[in-house]
Protein backbone atom coordinates (compact mmCIF):
# COMPACT_ATOMS: atom_id res chain seq x y z
CA UNK A 1 0.00 0.00 0.00
CA UNK A 2 1.25 3.59 -1.04
CA UNK A 3 1.48 5.44 1.83
CA UNK A 4 2.15 8.89 0.02
CA UNK A 5 5.23 10.15 1.97
CA UNK A 6 5.48 13.82 1.38
CA UNK A 7 8.81 15.77 0.84
CA UNK A 8 7.87 18.53 3.29
CA UNK A 9 6.15 16.07 5.95
CA UNK A 10 8.80 13.02 5.90
CA UNK A 11 11.63 13.79 4.26
CA UNK A 12 13.00 17.37 4.72
CA UNK A 13 11.90 18.21 8.25
CA UNK A 14 10.99 18.81 10.53
CA UNK A 15 12.80 22.47 11.04
CA UNK A 16 13.41 22.06 14.93
CA UNK A 17 15.83 22.71 17.59
CA UNK A 18 16.87 19.86 19.50
CA UNK A 19 19.09 16.54 19.26
CA UNK A 20 16.68 13.91 17.94
CA UNK A 21 13.67 14.86 15.58
CA UNK A 22 12.09 11.38 16.90
CA UNK A 23 12.33 12.16 20.20
CA UNK A 24 12.18 16.26 20.30
CA UNK A 25 10.13 16.91 17.50
CA UNK A 26 7.92 13.97 17.44
CA UNK A 27 7.49 14.27 21.25
CA UNK A 28 6.07 17.99 20.82
CA UNK A 29 3.80 17.43 17.93
CA UNK A 30 2.92 15.10 20.17
CA UNK A 31 1.88 17.07 22.92
CA UNK A 32 0.83 20.03 20.55
CA UNK A 33 -1.76 17.56 19.20
CA UNK A 34 -3.10 15.85 22.43
CA UNK A 35 -3.31 19.36 24.18
CA UNK A 36 -6.21 20.42 21.70
CA UNK A 37 -8.52 17.20 23.10
CA UNK A 38 -8.16 18.51 26.35
CA UNK A 39 -11.17 21.05 27.70
CA UNK A 40 -9.81 23.64 30.21
CA UNK A 41 -6.44 24.62 31.15
CA UNK A 42 -3.51 21.73 31.51
CA UNK A 43 -2.34 21.44 35.09
CA UNK A 44 -1.09 18.47 34.78
CA UNK A 45 0.38 15.55 32.63
CA UNK A 46 1.85 12.19 33.07
CA UNK A 47 3.65 10.32 30.49
CA UNK A 48 4.73 6.74 30.45
CA UNK A 49 7.08 4.63 28.50
CA UNK A 50 7.21 1.01 28.49
CA UNK A 51 10.61 0.22 30.37
CA UNK A 52 11.02 -2.68 26.89
CA UNK A 53 10.98 0.53 24.74
CA UNK A 54 13.47 3.13 23.54
CA UNK A 55 11.66 5.83 25.56
CA UNK A 56 12.96 4.29 28.96
CA UNK A 57 15.99 4.50 28.48
CA UNK A 58 16.62 7.82 26.21
CA UNK A 59 13.79 10.06 27.13
CA UNK A 60 15.78 12.67 29.33
CA UNK A 61 18.78 12.59 27.32
CA UNK A 62 17.34 12.74 23.31
CA UNK A 63 14.94 15.41 24.72
CA UNK A 64 11.49 13.91 24.88
CA UNK A 65 10.89 15.37 27.99
CA UNK A 66 11.64 18.91 26.45
CA UNK A 67 9.53 18.04 23.27
CA UNK A 68 6.56 16.90 25.11
CA UNK A 69 6.33 19.91 27.42
CA UNK A 70 7.03 22.27 24.48
CA UNK A 71 4.01 20.55 22.49
CA UNK A 72 1.94 20.59 25.65
CA UNK A 73 2.56 24.52 26.02
CA UNK A 74 1.79 25.44 22.59
CA UNK A 75 5.33 25.43 21.13
CA UNK A 76 6.37 24.06 17.63
CA UNK A 77 9.71 22.04 17.31
CA UNK A 78 11.50 25.42 15.77
CA UNK A 79 10.19 27.67 18.68
CA UNK A 80 12.90 28.79 21.14
CA UNK A 81 10.81 28.31 24.09
CA UNK A 82 11.53 23.99 23.53
CA UNK A 83 14.90 23.38 25.44
CA UNK A 84 13.09 25.21 28.13
CA UNK A 85 9.96 24.12 28.22
CA UNK A 86 10.11 21.89 31.46
CA UNK A 87 11.37 24.90 33.44
CA UNK A 88 8.63 27.20 31.94
CA UNK A 89 6.17 24.96 32.64
CA UNK A 90 6.84 24.92 36.63
CA UNK A 91 6.82 28.17 36.42
CA UNK A 92 3.17 28.29 35.04
CA UNK A 93 2.31 25.33 37.73
CA UNK A 94 2.05 22.47 35.57
CA UNK A 95 2.95 19.32 36.88
CA UNK A 96 4.56 17.37 34.14
CA UNK A 97 5.70 13.97 35.31
CA UNK A 98 7.47 10.58 33.49
CA UNK A 99 7.38 7.20 34.87
CA UNK A 100 8.78 3.86 33.64
CA UNK A 101 5.99 1.20 33.65
CA UNK A 102 5.04 -1.98 31.89
CA UNK A 103 2.51 -2.50 29.37
CA UNK A 104 4.18 -3.92 26.71
CA UNK A 105 4.29 -1.21 23.61
CA UNK A 106 4.13 -2.06 20.12
CA UNK A 107 6.06 0.89 19.08
CA UNK A 108 9.40 1.28 20.63
CA UNK A 109 8.94 5.48 20.14
CA UNK A 110 5.28 4.88 22.83
CA UNK A 111 4.09 7.91 24.68
CA UNK A 112 0.92 6.78 26.95
CA UNK A 113 -0.66 10.19 28.40
CA UNK A 114 -2.62 11.24 31.00
CA UNK A 115 -3.51 15.03 30.57
CA UNK A 116 -5.52 16.84 33.91
CA UNK A 117 -7.41 20.15 33.87
CA UNK A 118 -9.90 21.19 36.44
CA UNK A 119 -12.81 19.93 34.99
CA UNK A 120 -11.45 16.12 32.91
CA UNK A 121 -9.12 13.98 32.84
CA UNK A 122 -8.20 11.93 29.00
CA UNK A 123 -5.73 9.23 27.87
CA UNK A 124 -3.95 9.04 25.21
CA UNK A 125 -2.16 6.36 22.95
CA UNK A 126 0.90 7.87 20.81
CA UNK A 127 3.79 6.91 18.43
CA UNK A 128 6.97 8.73 17.36
CA UNK A 129 7.73 6.84 13.75
CA UNK A 130 10.74 8.82 12.75
CA UNK A 131 12.11 12.11 11.58
CA UNK A 132 9.36 13.78 13.61
CA UNK A 133 6.24 12.07 11.92
CA UNK A 134 3.66 10.84 14.55
CA UNK A 135 0.50 9.13 14.82
CA UNK A 136 -2.17 9.41 17.74
CA UNK A 137 -3.80 5.51 18.16
CA UNK A 138 -5.82 5.76 21.37
CA UNK A 139 -7.84 8.43 22.85
CA UNK A 140 -10.04 7.43 25.98
CA UNK A 141 -10.25 4.04 24.61
CA UNK A 142 -11.16 4.58 21.38
CA UNK A 143 -8.55 3.45 18.63
CA UNK A 144 -7.84 6.64 16.40
CA UNK A 145 -5.40 7.60 13.96
CA UNK A 146 -4.37 11.24 13.66
CA UNK A 147 -1.14 12.02 12.41
CA UNK A 148 -1.61 15.58 12.22
CA UNK A 149 -1.98 16.03 8.27
CA UNK A 150 -5.51 17.16 8.63
CA UNK A 151 -7.88 19.49 10.46
CA UNK A 152 -10.08 16.88 12.54
CA UNK A 153 -13.06 16.83 14.96
CA UNK A 154 -13.96 14.33 17.41
CA UNK A 155 -17.80 13.37 17.87
CA UNK A 156 -18.42 11.46 20.66
CA UNK A 157 -21.91 10.08 20.81
CA UNK A 158 -23.07 8.37 24.26
CA UNK A 159 -25.53 5.61 24.99
CA UNK A 160 -27.50 4.77 22.04
CA UNK A 161 -28.26 1.59 19.79
CA UNK A 162 -26.57 0.74 16.66
CA UNK A 163 -29.55 1.92 14.70
CA UNK A 164 -29.79 5.29 16.31
CA UNK A 165 -25.77 6.11 15.62
CA UNK A 166 -26.78 5.39 11.62
CA UNK A 167 -29.52 7.70 11.68
CA UNK A 168 -26.84 10.14 13.94
CA UNK A 169 -23.84 9.64 11.36
CA UNK A 170 -25.98 9.94 8.25
CA UNK A 171 -27.29 13.42 9.96
CA UNK A 172 -24.05 14.37 10.67
CA UNK A 173 -22.58 13.68 6.67
CA UNK A 174 -25.03 15.51 5.24
CA UNK A 175 -24.64 18.52 7.09
CA UNK A 176 -20.74 18.01 6.01
CA UNK A 177 -20.28 17.95 2.42
CA UNK A 178 -16.69 18.38 1.67
CA UNK A 179 -14.66 16.23 4.18
CA UNK A 180 -11.45 14.09 3.58
CA UNK A 181 -12.60 11.07 5.51
CA UNK A 182 -15.08 10.11 8.16
CA UNK A 183 -14.46 7.26 10.37
CA UNK A 184 -15.58 6.01 13.61
CA UNK A 185 -15.00 3.35 16.01
CA UNK A 186 -17.93 1.96 18.60
CA UNK A 187 -17.36 1.46 22.37
CA UNK A 188 -20.63 -0.23 23.73
CA UNK A 189 -22.97 2.14 23.27
CA UNK A 190 -20.78 5.06 22.71
CA UNK A 191 -19.17 5.66 19.59
CA UNK A 192 -16.78 8.34 18.31
CA UNK A 193 -16.97 9.83 14.80
CA UNK A 194 -13.83 11.00 13.35
CA UNK A 195 -13.45 13.39 10.56
CA UNK A 196 -10.72 14.35 8.83
CA UNK A 197 -10.62 17.69 6.59
CA UNK A 198 -8.45 19.97 4.63
CA UNK A 199 -9.69 22.99 6.49
CA UNK A 200 -11.20 23.38 9.61
CA UNK A 201 -15.10 22.44 10.09
CA UNK A 202 -17.25 25.94 10.62
CA UNK A 203 -18.14 26.81 13.91
CA UNK A 204 -21.76 27.14 12.45
CA UNK A 205 -21.90 23.79 11.21
CA UNK A 206 -19.68 22.21 14.83
CA UNK A 207 -22.87 24.35 16.84
CA UNK A 208 -25.99 22.44 14.62
CA UNK A 209 -24.08 19.19 15.04
CA UNK A 210 -23.78 19.92 19.23
CA UNK A 211 -27.61 20.08 18.87
CA UNK A 212 -27.75 16.60 17.89
CA UNK A 213 -29.22 13.95 20.27
CA UNK A 214 -26.67 11.62 21.53
CA UNK A 215 -23.65 14.51 21.00
CA UNK A 216 -22.31 14.46 24.21
CA UNK A 217 -18.53 16.31 23.21
CA UNK A 218 -16.95 17.68 20.37
CA UNK A 219 -13.11 17.54 19.83
CA UNK A 220 -10.74 20.05 17.14
CA UNK A 221 -7.67 19.27 16.33
CA UNK A 222 -5.47 21.18 14.04
CA UNK A 223 -2.79 19.68 11.63
CA UNK A 224 1.04 20.00 12.69
CA UNK A 225 2.55 18.95 9.16
CA UNK A 226 3.30 21.91 6.42
CA UNK A 227 1.82 19.46 3.84
CA UNK A 228 -2.12 18.04 4.03
CA UNK A 229 -3.32 15.37 3.09
CA UNK A 230 -6.77 14.21 1.11
CA UNK A 231 -8.73 11.68 -0.09
CA UNK A 232 -7.32 9.55 -3.02
CA UNK A 233 -3.78 11.44 -2.86
CA UNK A 234 -2.29 11.05 -6.57
CA UNK A 235 1.30 10.97 -7.19
CA UNK A 236 3.46 10.54 -10.50
CA UNK A 237 5.16 7.76 -9.38
CA UNK A 238 5.06 5.23 -6.65
CA UNK A 239 7.91 2.96 -7.04
CA UNK A 240 11.31 3.71 -8.70
CA UNK A 241 10.82 1.92 -11.68
CA UNK A 242 7.24 3.74 -13.04
CA UNK A 243 9.69 7.12 -11.50
CA UNK A 244 12.83 5.99 -14.28
CA UNK A 245 10.10 5.53 -17.04
CA UNK A 246 8.38 8.83 -15.68
CA UNK A 247 11.74 10.06 -16.29
CA UNK A 248 12.34 9.00 -19.92
CA UNK A 249 8.72 9.89 -21.19
CA UNK A 250 9.26 13.41 -20.02
CA UNK A 251 13.25 13.69 -20.37
CA UNK A 252 13.14 15.07 -16.79
CA UNK A 253 16.55 15.33 -14.40
CA UNK A 254 16.40 13.79 -10.74
CA UNK A 255 15.57 17.40 -9.37
CA UNK A 256 12.34 17.90 -11.39
CA UNK A 257 10.90 14.28 -10.92
CA UNK A 258 11.11 15.54 -7.09
CA UNK A 259 9.38 18.77 -7.79
CA UNK A 260 7.01 17.16 -10.14
CA UNK A 261 6.08 14.13 -7.32
CA UNK A 262 5.58 16.73 -3.95
CA UNK A 263 3.03 19.26 -6.77
CA UNK A 264 1.04 16.52 -7.26
CA UNK A 265 0.71 14.46 -4.16
CA UNK A 266 0.93 18.10 -2.34
CA UNK A 267 -1.27 19.41 -4.82
CA UNK A 268 0.99 23.02 -4.94
CA UNK A 269 2.64 24.52 -7.57
CA UNK A 270 6.18 23.05 -8.65
CA UNK A 271 7.73 26.76 -8.83
CA UNK A 272 6.46 26.37 -4.66
CA UNK A 273 8.33 23.04 -4.57
CA UNK A 274 11.38 24.69 -5.68
CA UNK A 275 11.22 28.00 -3.55
CA UNK A 276 10.45 25.61 -0.37
CA UNK A 277 13.87 24.32 -0.54
CA UNK A 278 15.52 26.98 -1.48
CA UNK A 279 14.34 28.30 2.21
CA UNK A 280 15.18 24.91 3.80
CA UNK A 281 18.95 25.57 2.16
CA UNK A 282 19.21 29.11 3.66
CA UNK A 283 17.98 27.36 6.95
CA UNK A 284 21.33 24.48 6.30
CA UNK A 285 24.02 27.30 5.45
CA UNK A 286 23.01 29.18 8.70
CA UNK A 287 23.25 26.13 10.74
CA UNK A 288 26.93 25.69 9.35
CA UNK A 289 27.79 29.15 10.26
CA UNK A 290 26.76 28.78 13.59
CA UNK A 291 28.69 25.68 13.88
CA UNK A 292 31.63 26.89 12.75
CA UNK A 293 31.58 29.98 14.49
CA UNK A 294 31.44 27.81 17.88
CA UNK A 295 28.34 26.68 19.65
CA UNK A 296 27.61 26.28 23.50
CA UNK A 297 25.38 24.60 25.36
CA UNK A 298 25.67 22.68 29.27
CA UNK A 299 24.37 19.60 29.20
CA UNK A 300 26.54 17.75 26.41
CA UNK A 301 29.49 15.74 25.83
CA UNK A 302 31.03 17.51 23.18
CA UNK A 303 32.65 21.00 22.94
CA UNK A 304 33.23 23.00 19.24
CA UNK A 305 35.47 21.21 17.35
CA UNK A 306 34.19 21.96 13.60
CA UNK A 307 35.90 24.77 13.74
CA UNK A 308 39.05 23.13 14.21
CA UNK A 309 39.07 21.24 11.63
CA UNK A 310 38.52 24.23 9.47
CA UNK A 311 41.71 26.00 11.16
CA UNK A 312 43.98 23.09 10.36
CA UNK A 313 43.06 22.23 6.95
CA UNK A 314 43.82 26.09 5.82
CA UNK A 315 47.23 25.52 7.83
CA UNK A 316 48.18 22.94 5.61
CA UNK A 317 47.91 20.36 8.92
CA UNK A 318 45.70 17.91 7.45
CA UNK A 319 45.96 15.54 4.45
CA UNK A 320 45.42 17.85 1.62
CA UNK A 321 41.54 16.40 0.65
CA UNK A 322 40.36 19.90 0.20
CA UNK A 323 36.84 19.60 -0.47
CA UNK A 324 36.76 16.30 1.90
CA UNK A 325 38.17 18.25 4.90
CA UNK A 326 35.66 21.00 4.27
CA UNK A 327 32.73 18.26 3.83
CA UNK A 328 33.91 17.11 7.10
CA UNK A 329 34.04 20.59 9.05
CA UNK A 330 30.62 21.26 7.62
CA UNK A 331 28.89 18.60 8.80
CA UNK A 332 30.32 18.87 12.45
CA UNK A 333 28.75 22.19 12.36
CA UNK A 334 25.51 21.36 11.72
CA UNK A 335 25.68 18.50 13.92
CA UNK A 336 27.30 21.06 16.59
CA UNK A 337 24.35 22.94 15.92
CA UNK A 338 21.68 20.70 16.36
CA UNK A 339 23.75 19.85 20.26
CA UNK A 340 23.65 23.70 20.98
CA UNK A 341 19.52 24.06 20.60
CA UNK A 342 20.02 25.81 17.17
CA UNK A 343 17.94 25.72 14.34
CA UNK A 344 18.51 22.91 12.21
CA UNK A 345 16.38 20.95 9.33
CA UNK A 346 16.20 17.13 10.34
CA UNK A 347 17.04 15.64 6.97
CA UNK A 348 16.04 12.93 7.36
CA UNK A 349 16.64 13.14 10.59
CA UNK A 350 17.83 15.17 13.52
CA UNK A 351 20.29 11.88 14.24
CA UNK A 352 21.52 12.52 10.90
CA UNK A 353 21.35 16.21 10.20
CA UNK A 354 24.77 16.41 9.66
CA UNK A 355 25.08 14.04 6.10
CA UNK A 356 23.21 15.88 3.33
CA UNK A 357 24.26 19.79 4.14
CA UNK A 358 27.90 18.62 4.87
CA UNK A 359 28.05 17.06 1.38
CA UNK A 360 26.40 18.83 -0.34
CA UNK A 361 27.05 22.28 0.67
CA UNK A 362 30.52 21.52 1.23
CA UNK A 363 31.16 20.49 -2.48
CA UNK A 364 29.31 22.65 -3.94
CA UNK A 365 31.39 25.51 -1.76
CA UNK A 366 34.50 24.12 -2.72
CA UNK A 367 33.56 24.47 -6.37
CA UNK A 368 31.68 27.88 -6.00
CA UNK A 369 28.49 26.32 -7.39
CA UNK A 370 25.27 28.74 -6.97
CA UNK A 371 22.36 28.11 -4.78
CA UNK A 372 20.21 26.81 -7.71
CA UNK A 373 22.90 23.73 -7.90
CA UNK A 374 22.57 23.67 -4.53
CA UNK A 375 18.82 23.37 -4.04
CA UNK A 376 18.77 20.91 -7.27
CA UNK A 377 20.72 18.86 -5.71
CA UNK A 378 18.39 18.93 -2.23
CA UNK A 379 15.73 17.95 -4.56
CA UNK A 380 17.30 15.01 -6.13
CA UNK A 381 18.54 14.03 -2.52
CA UNK A 382 14.83 14.24 -0.93
CA UNK A 383 13.86 12.20 -4.30
CA UNK A 384 15.66 9.05 -2.43
CA UNK A 385 14.38 9.57 0.60
CA UNK A 386 10.79 9.59 -0.40
CA UNK A 387 11.29 5.69 -1.35
CA UNK A 388 13.36 5.16 1.94
CA UNK A 389 10.57 6.24 3.88
CA UNK A 390 8.13 4.19 1.28
CA UNK A 391 9.89 0.98 1.91
CA UNK A 392 11.52 1.40 4.87
CA UNK A 393 12.17 3.87 8.29
CA UNK A 394 14.15 6.65 9.21
CA UNK A 395 13.71 5.97 12.75
CA UNK A 396 17.22 4.55 14.39
CA UNK A 397 14.93 2.89 17.11
CA UNK A 398 13.70 1.05 14.49
CA UNK A 399 16.41 0.12 11.84
CA UNK A 400 19.38 1.61 13.65
CA UNK A 401 21.80 4.01 12.17
CA UNK A 402 21.63 2.20 8.92
CA UNK A 403 18.09 4.49 9.21
CA UNK A 404 19.61 7.71 9.72
CA UNK A 405 23.26 8.00 8.71
CA UNK A 406 22.61 5.69 6.16
CA UNK A 407 19.66 6.86 4.55
CA UNK A 408 21.12 10.13 4.77
CA UNK A 409 24.43 9.10 2.80
CA UNK A 410 22.33 7.10 0.40
CA UNK A 411 20.19 10.60 -0.42
CA UNK A 412 23.44 12.79 -0.36
CA UNK A 413 25.08 10.33 -2.64
CA UNK A 414 22.03 11.11 -5.29
CA UNK A 415 22.54 14.76 -4.67
CA UNK A 416 25.98 14.96 -5.48
CA UNK A 417 25.39 13.23 -8.96
CA UNK A 418 23.19 15.60 -9.60
CA UNK A 419 25.05 18.30 -8.63
CA UNK A 420 28.23 17.48 -10.84
CA UNK A 421 25.07 17.17 -13.97
CA UNK A 422 24.36 13.44 -13.54
CA UNK A 423 21.56 11.46 -14.91
CA UNK A 424 18.59 10.10 -13.07
CA UNK A 425 20.31 6.24 -13.15
CA UNK A 426 23.38 7.20 -12.31
CA UNK A 427 22.12 9.05 -9.31
CA UNK A 428 19.97 5.65 -8.11
CA UNK A 429 23.37 3.84 -8.54
CA UNK A 430 25.12 6.26 -6.45
CA UNK A 431 22.51 6.14 -3.69
CA UNK A 432 22.10 2.14 -3.61
CA UNK A 433 26.06 2.14 -3.28
CA UNK A 434 25.85 4.44 -0.53
CA UNK A 435 23.12 2.54 1.28
CA UNK A 436 25.26 -1.25 0.68
CA UNK A 437 28.17 0.18 3.09
CA UNK A 438 26.42 1.58 5.30
CA UNK A 439 23.85 -1.74 5.72
CA UNK A 440 23.51 -3.10 9.41
CA UNK A 441 24.96 0.43 11.45
CA UNK A 442 24.13 0.32 14.45
CA UNK A 443 22.66 3.10 16.87
CA UNK A 444 24.11 3.16 20.35
CA UNK A 445 24.69 7.11 21.48
CA UNK A 446 26.99 7.36 24.42
CA UNK A 447 25.29 8.94 27.43
CA UNK A 448 21.97 9.05 25.77
CA UNK A 449 23.07 11.92 23.61
CA UNK A 450 23.03 12.39 19.87
CA UNK A 451 26.64 13.18 20.07
CA UNK A 452 29.14 10.32 20.00
CA UNK A 453 29.55 8.21 18.06
CA UNK A 454 26.63 9.93 15.84
CA UNK A 455 29.26 12.89 15.01
CA UNK A 456 32.12 10.71 13.68
CA UNK A 457 29.11 8.33 11.94
CA UNK A 458 27.53 11.75 10.24
CA UNK A 459 31.08 12.45 9.06
CA UNK A 460 31.44 9.22 7.72
CA UNK A 461 27.81 8.77 5.58
CA UNK A 462 28.86 12.28 4.33
CA UNK A 463 32.48 11.46 2.59
CA UNK A 464 30.72 7.66 1.49
CA UNK A 465 28.44 9.57 -0.10
CA UNK A 466 31.31 11.39 -1.86
CA UNK A 467 32.84 8.29 -3.10
CA UNK A 468 29.46 6.33 -3.86
CA UNK A 469 28.52 9.60 -6.32
CA UNK A 470 32.37 9.53 -7.26
CA UNK A 471 31.82 5.79 -8.29
CA UNK A 472 28.23 5.94 -9.68
CA UNK A 473 29.61 8.88 -12.31
CA UNK A 474 32.77 6.84 -13.41
CA UNK A 475 30.38 4.32 -14.66
CA UNK A 476 30.90 1.20 -11.71
CA UNK A 477 27.86 -0.55 -11.18
CA UNK A 478 26.22 -0.85 -8.23
CA UNK A 479 25.21 -4.67 -8.70
CA UNK A 480 21.89 -4.18 -6.63
CA UNK A 481 19.06 -1.86 -7.68
CA UNK A 482 18.30 1.02 -5.24
CA UNK A 483 14.77 -0.53 -4.69
CA UNK A 484 15.95 -4.00 -3.62
CA UNK A 485 18.78 -2.33 -1.50
CA UNK A 486 16.39 -0.22 0.31
CA UNK A 487 13.87 -3.81 1.22
CA UNK A 488 17.18 -5.14 1.95
CA UNK A 489 17.96 -2.71 4.70
CA UNK A 490 14.31 -2.67 6.18
CA UNK A 491 14.55 -6.51 6.66
CA UNK A 492 18.43 -5.89 8.20
CA UNK A 493 16.36 -3.75 10.56
CA UNK A 494 14.09 -6.33 11.78
CA UNK A 495 16.94 -8.51 12.79
CA UNK A 496 18.98 -6.42 14.71
CA UNK A 497 18.53 -6.64 18.64
CA UNK A 498 16.95 -3.69 20.06
CA UNK A 499 19.78 -3.25 22.16
CA UNK A 500 21.45 -1.92 19.26
CA UNK A 501 18.61 0.31 18.18
CA UNK A 502 18.70 3.45 20.19
CA UNK A 503 18.06 2.12 23.39
CA UNK A 504 21.22 2.76 25.16
CA UNK A 505 21.50 -0.82 26.17
CA UNK A 506 24.10 -1.94 23.44
CA UNK A 507 27.38 -1.61 21.83
CA UNK A 508 29.53 1.91 22.94
CA UNK A 509 26.69 3.05 25.21
CA UNK A 510 27.50 0.30 28.15
CA UNK A 511 31.59 0.78 27.46
CA UNK A 512 32.72 1.51 31.01
CA UNK A 513 33.80 5.27 29.53
CA UNK A 514 30.26 5.75 28.12
CA UNK A 515 28.60 4.91 31.64
CA UNK A 516 30.90 7.00 33.45
CA UNK A 517 30.50 9.99 31.02
CA UNK A 518 26.02 9.24 32.01
CA UNK A 519 27.00 9.46 35.17
CA UNK A 520 29.05 12.72 35.12
CA UNK A 521 26.59 14.26 32.82
CA UNK A 522 23.34 13.48 35.70
CA UNK A 523 25.68 14.98 38.55
CA UNK A 524 26.47 18.18 36.16
CA UNK A 525 22.40 18.40 35.67
CA UNK A 526 21.24 18.15 39.17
Amino acid sequence: MFKSPSIFNDVFGPIMRGASSSHVAGAARIGLLSRQLLSGDLIKAVAEFDRRGSLATTYDGHGSDIGLAGGLLGFKPADKGVPNSLEIAEDKGIDIKFEITDYEADHPNTYKLTLYSENENIKITAISTGGGMVELTEFNGFEISIKGDFYESLILIKDINADEFKEILAEIKAKIADYEFIDYISKGNDYLINIKRVEELPAEIINQIRQIKGVSNIERLSPVLPVLSRKDIKAPFKTIDRMIEVAGEKNLEMWELATLYESVRGNIPESEVYEKMQEIVGLMESSIKKGLAGTEYNDRILGPQAWMVKKEAENNNLIPTTILNKVISFTMAVMEAKSSMELIVAAPTGGACGVIPGAIIGVSDSLNLNKDKITKAMLSAAMIGIFISEQATFAGEEGGCQAECGSGSGMAAAGLVQLMDGDVQTALNAASIALQNTMGLICDPIANRVEAPCLGRNVMAATNAISSANMALAGVDGVIPLSEVIDTMYRVSKMMACELRCTGLGGLSVTKTAKRIEEKLKEDKN
